[in-house]
């Protein structure tokens, strides 16, 4: 099976020492986002997870721990985009994240780490010339370091309109031409692109849209074959990710960057922060009387059979 860590926060950024302590336990807890009484316990244990998949903005957390995960399968997703403090107040200085992935990348392999530059979006000084030239220089700096680049285009989730009210659609014609500079750009580079919830059209142009973190990008990363159950769907209709069992929660990230789709204000995420405890089995808060425990079904998905690939 797959533990997810980023889809709802920014673990290795922010709670990297009690992820650790969770893999020492062997345990993690965590909170239905949609029915918070209902809680369900899995094993951090590699006997059943096949991979841990990670996304983050600031994997440096991550790097002094990694041989406490070393039995583990790992998928690594970090974001490095070009924008300012003004769009991603507390993320890291840039120039430190691309130099943490290249050690991530030295550490775990360049076939276990994807470099995202997403969301794209058209607004001020960030323009169709400038996105390229970025892309164009982050390619170049990651040259060597990962196979895989994934990107996407900036979705209007009614999070995002009450963060970044300025924001607006990337065009068809816009997305295109980007897409079609990005593949090129990331070719040059040793790179495929693949776009993010975009839908197939952009394969007409050179992208992979077979999915960002799917079956055949996980066992890339981890060596192993998966014989993944027929009952396990895709997050989203058009998509071939597999995107359950995230151990995150929403309104917990500290990054800030006015696009989120995952917290609904600040002040929400300093109070959730607050709660947070290294020590407690889930990532903000503790148990309550009248939570509903209950341990999740897992069994491995590896078929016995080792990937090669060239």
């Amino acid at each position: 099976m797959i533990i997810n860590t980023g889809n709802r926060t920014d673990i290795p950024g922010f709670y990297s020492r009690w992820f650790y302590h969770r893999i020492k336990e062997g345990r993690v807890l965590v909170r239905n986002p949609y029915y918070p009484g209902q809680v369900t316990e899995y094993r951090l244990d590699p006997e059943v997870v096949d991979c841990i998949c990670f996304c983050t903005k600031n994997p440096g957390p991550m790097l002094s721990g990694l041989d406490k995960i070393k039995d583990f399968g790992k998928c690594f997703y970090v974001t490095v985009t070009p924008y300012g403090k003004e769009i991603e107040p507390f993320v890291p200085d840039k120039e430190k994240v691309l130099e943490d992935f290249c050690i991530l990348s030295d550490k775990v392999g360049k076939e276990a780490v994807s470099w995202r530059y997403d969301p794209v979006f058209l607004w001020g000084k960030y323009s169709l010339k400038f996105h390229i030239k970025a892309f164009e220089r982050m390619a170049e700096r990651l040259k060597g370091k990962t196979e895989r680049c994934v990107i996407s285009f900036i979705d209007l989730y009614e999070k995002t309109k009450r963060n970044f009210p300025e924001a607006v659609t990337v065009s068809k014609a816009d997305t295109i031409l980007l897409t079609k500079e990005m593949v090129k750009i990331a070719a040059e580079n040793g790179m495929r692109v693949y776009p993010c919830g975009e839908g197939d059209y952009l394969s007409e142009y050179g992208a992979d849209c077979g999915g960002c973190m799917s079956k055949e990008v996980i066992e890339r990363a981890i060596g192993k074959s998966l014989a993944v159950p027929k009952g396990i769907k895709p997050a989203r209709e058009g998509c071939s990710c597999l995107l359950g069992s995230d151990i995150g929660m929403y309104n917990s990230c500290g990054h800030g960057c006015l696009y989120c789709y995952a917290n609904y204000d600040r002040k929400c995420v300093e109070e959730n922060m607050a709660k947070h405890d290294d020590s407690s089995p889930l990532l903000i808060g503790s148990i309550k009387e009248g939570d509903i425990v209950k341990k999740a079904v897992q069994e491995s998905w590896a078929d016995g059979q080792m990937k090669m690939f060239l």
